[in-house]
Order: C-alpha cells, then sequence, then structure tokens
C-alpha cells in the first residue's frame, strides 16, 4: 500500500481514502488479513486519525472490513446471498421459517416505540421472544419478538410447564399462530448494535445494524411486533416491484 497524500482531493478527504483503501483491499491484502494499526495508516496517507476513522467506519459499514475483539481490523470475506422471504401471510415460527427459537419471557418492560404500537395499558404483560437466525455457521441476525398476553391468553400457563428455553419460545410462538393472521408491514432503519445484540452477533456494541420492524395485525389490531437486527456489514435488503415478489436478501459473509 504506497503512500498517497490526499491534501487537493476535491472531495471529502475520508471518502477519497475510503476509495484508496478500498483498492487497496482488492490488490494488496487477502480475506482476513490484518490492517496496520491507525497510526501507522494514518501516517501512511498524511491523514488525521480521525479522517481515517471515518474512512475505515465508511468500509466496515459497506462489508470491505470486520473490527474483531481481540484481533483488530481485518479484510471481510466475500458475501453470500440468503434469500429471506417476506411470508406477509404466515406467523413466526411456522414451517420454512429460519429463525430458531431461543426463549421466552415475561415482562412489563418494553421499547417505547413497541409499546405505542401495541397500544398496552400500562403494566400489561408482555411474552418477548428471543429469536436467532445463524447461516453459513455465522449469526446474522438476533430478534425479539414482542406478544401482548392479551393476544395469547393460553400461552403463561403451557409455557411455565416447557421444560427448557427453546420449548417457551415454541410455546408462545404456536398459541400465536391460533390467530387469524390479517397482515402485515415492515419498516427498516439503520442503528448501532445494543450490548446484547452485539454479543450475539459477534460484533462490538455500537456497530452498525439494520433493524426490521414486522407488525403483525390480528382481531383489528397490532398482534405482535418483532424487532430483527441483521449485521449492516453484512446484509444487504431487497425488495420487489410488488407485495408479492417482495423480499429481503441477507449476504452473510
Amino acid at each position: 500500500m504506497g503512500t498517497t497524500q490526499l491534501e487537493t482531493a476535491p472531495e471529502p478527504k475520508y471518502w477519497h481514502l475510503k476509495t484508496v483503501l478500498s483498492e487497496a483491499l482488492d490488490s494488496e491484502f487477502s480475506v482476513g488479513e490484518i490492517l496496520p494499526n491507525e497510526r501507522e495508516l494514518a501516517a501512511r496517507f498524511g491523514v488525521a486519525r480521525a479522517t481515517l476513522r471515518q474512512a475505515l467506519e465508511q468500509l466496515e459499514l459497506e462489508g470491505r472490513l470486520q473490527r474483531r475483539r481481540g484481533v483488530g481490523t481485518t479484510v471481510a470475506p466475500p458475501r453470500v446471498g440468503v434469500a429471506v422471504d417476506p411470508a406477509r401471510h404466515t406467523w413466526p415460527g411456522t414451517p420454512g421459517d429460519d429463525w430458531q427459537p431461543v426463549d421466552a419471557v415475561e415482562s412489563q418492560n418494553v421499547p417505547a416505540a413497541v409499546a405505542r404500537q401495541l397500544e398496552l395499558a400500562p403494566g400489561e404483560q408482555v411474552h418477548v421472544v428471543h429469536r436467532s437466525r445463524v447461516t453459513h455457521g455465522q449469526p446474522v441476525a438476533a430478534e425479539q419478538l414482542y406478544v401482548p398476553a392479551r393476544s395469547v391468553p393460553e400461552a403463561e400457563t403451557a409455557a411455565g410447564a416447557a421444560v427448557d428455553a427453546p420449548a417457551r419460545a415454541r410455546t408462545v410462538l404456536r398459541e400465536l399462530q391460533q390467530l387469524e393472521l390479517e397482515g402485515q408491514d415492515r419498516s427498516v432503519e439503520l442503528g448501532s448494535a445494543r450490548a446484547d445484540d452485539a454479543k450475539e452477533l459477534d460484533r462490538l456494541p455500537g456497530a452498525p445494524v439494520l433493524v426490521v420492524t414486522t407488525r403483525y395485525f390480528a382481531g383489528g389490531r397490532t398482534a405482535a411486533v418483532a424487532l430483527s437486527t441483521y449485521r449492516a456489514d453484512t446484509c444487504r435488503l431487497t425488495f420487489g416491484d410488488n407485495e408479492t415478489d417482495a423480499g429481503v436478501t441477507v449476504l452473510a459473509s
């Protein structure tokens, strides 16, 4: 990686540096190789470390780099596409669902935005189902599915009799599937990984993530809300031209 001065670049310095670094990743580095430290890179390119960090963060967001605990910044492997069917007329946990149930707990503490969507009364109990998605042996997404107790009145007793944590989750999902699903809607936004999600996804806290919020409707109201957190460095979302072929593609390195 040769020395390049960026003083006269017409575009933002960090953006031009990102382009230079990207070309170097293609020609001079191999997958999994550790980049030089920030001090060395900043000196080599004649930029401030703050500028370098901006460029590295952008490359991480684009999936070219990965920051790994105890290792450093490495060159990311090629992405592999994994299609995620929107399944607009099925509940979570039905056949063909690639998510794996992890656990389910009852709680009164849910994110404020979720509480509004579910129109929860103060102190109302909610089943929180934790699910995970793994592809090619690598975790790519974590999900919290919020189901008001009023939506699945039999779930508390059945889940209490479950022998292990995944069984509790499956019990709540089975009760939810007894409802007649009237529809779904989804939204996607860029966010930062919370500590729990970061640990599960093998990322650092604050790493960029894509948060897909799905609302499930039954009985004329929102019956459940899912917050699915995808690794932004390995995921690309694509949508079709209409409801029947809209979809999500997860690119997992």
